[in-house]
């Protein structure tokens, strides 16, 4: 009688059933053993099977095991670590982070971080619309200082509440020589986990993922 070696393709040794943890992999390595049993008692004394290869058998299967064991443990440390950030994330509820994100204007002055390009004689803001619309152009001092956008259009009337995309534009004399999304500061008001990190809910409903933000302070 001649029993097929157990191999790292069989699906209860590579492919354990969702749901079954350490239990299922000892149930699954003590079928191994007592199949191994059967095939040493089992075989053809004429031809015996090299006992290398039970060798190798049993190494293929103790390394599936190891490896199940190992993701499983991968992923218990990943959830524990997403826990974790989500608790630190906690403190930042309430507070304003600076990022490049979308600007929600509500009637409110935004407090801008403009940062122009080296030796930028002149800079200018550029705000567009929730469509891709230009509805304005406003010339601010060419430095690092923050800047507080009063939210006007091109006519200096103000602009409806809603989303809008700040970018700086530095000139020097006459040549464009960068263009680069504002940062401006928000207030946080939720942190959500997911399966590409943590990403915080701004006023206005706007995400921002935590790695982007730049900044974070006391509401002014």
């Amino acid at each position: 009688m001649n029993i097929s070696p157990v191999t790292a393709n069989s699906p209860t040794a590579a492919n354990p059933a969702p749901g079954h943890g350490a239990s299922k992999i000892s149930s699954d390595f003590t079928t191994f053993l007592k199949m191994l049993t059967v095939q040493m008692q089992n075989q053809d004394p004429l031809n015996p099977i090299d006992s290398s290869d039970y060798a190798v058998q049993l190494a293929t299967f103790s390394g599936v095991e190891q490896q199940v064991q190992t993701n499983q443990l991968l992923a218990e440390m990943t959830g524990r670590f997403a826990q974790l950030g989500m608790s630190e994330m906690a403190g930042w509820i309430g507070q304003e982070a600076r990022s490049n994100a979308p600007v929600w204007y509500d009637g409110s002055a935004v407090s801008l971080s403009p940062n122009p390009a080296a030796g930028a004689t002149r800079a200018v803001i550029v705000v567009t619309d929730a469509q891709g619309n230009l509805v304005s152009r406003e010339e601010v001092p060419p430095t690092a200082e923050p800047y507080q956008w009063l939210g006007a259009d091109a006519t200096g009337e103000p602009l409806p509440q809603g989303r809008y995309q700040i970018a700086l534009e530095s000139w020097s004399g006459d040549q464009l020589v960068d263009t680069r999304a504002v940062e401006h500061y928000a207030r946080v008001i939720e942190a959500r986990g997911g399966s590409d990190g943590t990403r915080l809910v701004l006023k206005g409903g706007i995400e921002v993922a935590a790695s982007a933000v730049t900044g974070l302070r006391l509401p002014q």
